[in-house]
């Protein structure tokens, strides 16, 4: 898609790369900001349980007797696993009043807060003695008035795509139950259980991480929302644009995966804690949504061809909205090597996760504050709370 993009082939955007100086001093100046030592946490769910210093996690972990690591591993998959499948985008009028601080949050750090203290309340456990937990059971029968209980959702408070979310966490929970040697190999089936199978794919307590990826697409894949299917396979966040033709069954198609993969890039810390030790972090590719892609159209690297497409909305599945997000994903690639050139490491040192977190995500939103009082994304995309 990218290489359309430099020969000014692709229908929907002009790709200029003599912007892309600006977007690495930006992300590397957002990142000394945020991380002046350079010491960056992996991208991922875990930071949004943290704010203003409060390690809202560590805290409940820290009190809590585990009967072991896996014990602990199993509880932070399915705090993971949960809270990012109710981490598609909010809209801009959401909030999570935190109860500790009194503050309004929105978007992802309060949809992050939100998850985490109903799952800390024990919402998705099917034994109150035992709250850190997600059981299939729970998550199968879940309503759209849990969901807004805990999400704090009102007429003056809406949060997009409520029914969708909960479809998702009802599918995880069918799915959960319907594969019990996968998810329930040494309790009752959970999302958790899935930690079980890929402790059991390590080898020398080493696991590469596009392992958890190949995982978590082959066995939560048929969760999605059917839209693509090939070879009587769902490939959820995979779609189609008129540019990507090839001589066999995968013509036209471009995967993504975002959700899945942001979930792969938040399991890499409960395994390391369990110690396993994930390697090939950069097997990974960068996160195709909003802020990521909204930091190339701001930035101006990418430009609408017509400019009247940036006030409409567009369907996910829309060549515009695939074509921005393909893009989104091979840019991401170019900024990491120039932060990399610029701060001489390398990307051992400085991987993709580091800078996304440092990192682009945080650039984008930045941008996106800059210049819409809402901090919408220059990119219209309806939404239904299961892509990004």
């Amino acid at each position: 898609m990218l290489e359309f993009g430099l020969e000014d082939r692709l229908p929907s955007f002009r790709v200029d790369l003599g912007r892309m100086a600006g977007v690495v001093d930006l992300v590397i100046e957002t990142t000394r900001k945020a991380y002046p030592s350079f010491d960056i946490p992996f991208h991922s769910r875990w930071r949004h349980f943290v704010t203003n210093g409060d390690n809202r996690w560590g805290d409940i972990a820290g009190q809590t007797k585990w009967s072991g690591r896996a014990a602990r591993a199993r509880a932070e998959f399915d705090l993971a696993i949960t809270s990012v499948f109710l981490d598609a985008g909010a809209g801009p009028a959401w909030r999570y009043h935190d109860p500790k601080t009194g503050s309004a949050i929105g978007r992802s750090e309060g949809l992050g807060l939100a998850s985490l203290a109903m799952f800390g309340g024990g919402a998705f456990s099917a034994d109150p003695s035992e709250p850190l937990r997600a059981d299939a059971e729970v998550l199968t029968n879940l309503d759209v008035a849990d969901l807004e209980r805990g999400m704090q959702i009102s007429a003056t408070n809406p949060l997009i795509g409520i029914e969708g979310r909960v479809d998702l966490l009802r599918r995880l929970g069918e799915l959960l139950a319907s594969k019990p040697d996968v998810f329930g190999s040494q309790d009752s089936p959970r999302p958790g259980g899935l930690f079980d199978r890929l402790a059991k794919l390590a080898v020398d307590r080493r696991l590469p991480a596009p392992t958890i990826l190949t995982e978590l697409l082959q066995q939560l894949g048929s969760i999605w929302p059917s839209r693509l299917t090939l070879g009587g396979i769902a490939l959820g966040d995979c779609w189609k644009h008129p540019m990507l033709t090839t001589a066999d069954a995968t013509s036209g198609l471009v995967p993504l995966h975002k959700l899945s993969q942001w979930l792969a890039y938040s399991l890499i810390e409960p395994l390391q804690t369990a110690g396993i030790a994930v390697t090939d972090i950069g097997g990974l590719t960068g996160l195709a949504e909003y802020r990521n892609g909204g930091l190339f159209v701001d930035a101006g690297v990418l430009a609408f061809r017509d400019p009247e497409a940036a006030q409409r909305e567009h369907e996910v599945a829309s060549s515009l909205v695939v074509e921005w997000r393909a893009l989104t994903v091979a840019l991401l690639d170019r900024v990491a090597d120039g932060v990399r050139q610029r701060l001489n490491v390398d990307a051992t040192s400085m991987p993709l996760a580091k800078i996304l977190e440092g990192g682009t995500w945080a650039a984008g939103r930045l941008l996106a504050r800059e210049r819409r009082a809402d901090a919408s994304p220059p990119v219209k995309v309806m939404s239904d709370g299961t892509v990004f």
